[in-house]
């Protein structure tokens, strides 16, 4: 799904003072054919284009990663395993957050326009303009719920209502 055409990419870095180089447009075009829910991390994204012949080095790649997503053309995602993820920044109707169990690191992807609102309203509140919102919820998936008690520590929120 194209989001992002190399015009948009090239018009936004020139706006900066930066160049769209032809690994950017690589990197770009890597998320742009991501099948919907996966994400990868920098070593993944530096696997892939390993094995696709692309000669991408690491070091490129997290500072691409970084960029695109400042720009706001990719999501930095703080999942549960510890690095970063990333992900295409979809507008509307695509756009979506993130449910992630603590225990299993199961990633559920969900949508609500209410949360995508409000964070506009605050943006353009301040006069900012908006590159992303997106909420993360941490919990325990049914399954890790009944494994152990053990995980429902003192830090667990008790249910509302």
């Amino acid at each position: 799904m194209t989001f992002y055409t190399d015009q948009d990419l090239k018009e936004e870095f020139h706006g900066r003072g930066w160049r769209l180089t032809p690994q950017r447009k690589t990197i770009l075009q890597v998320f742009q054919d991501l099948t919907p829910g996966n994400h990868l991390s920098a070593e993944e994204l530096h696997g892939r284009l390993k094995e696709e012949g692309e000669p991408i080095s690491l070091s490129t790649i997290y500072r691409t990663l970084k960029l695109m997503a400042r720009t706001g053309v990719l999501r930095e995602l703080e999942l549960a395993e510890g690095h970063k993820h990333y992900e295409l920044n979809q507008p509307l109707p695509h756009h979506h957050h993130h449910l992630i169990c603590v225990s299993c690191n199961q990633t559920i992807e969900f949508k609500n326009d209410v949360i995508l609102e409000m964070g506009v309203e605050a943006a353009q509140a301040q006069g900012y303009r908006l590159l992303d919102c997106q909420l993360t919820i941490h919990a325990l998936c049914p399954t890790c719920q009944g494994k152990s008690s053990d995980l429902l520590g003192p830090a667990a929120l008790p249910p509302l209502g």
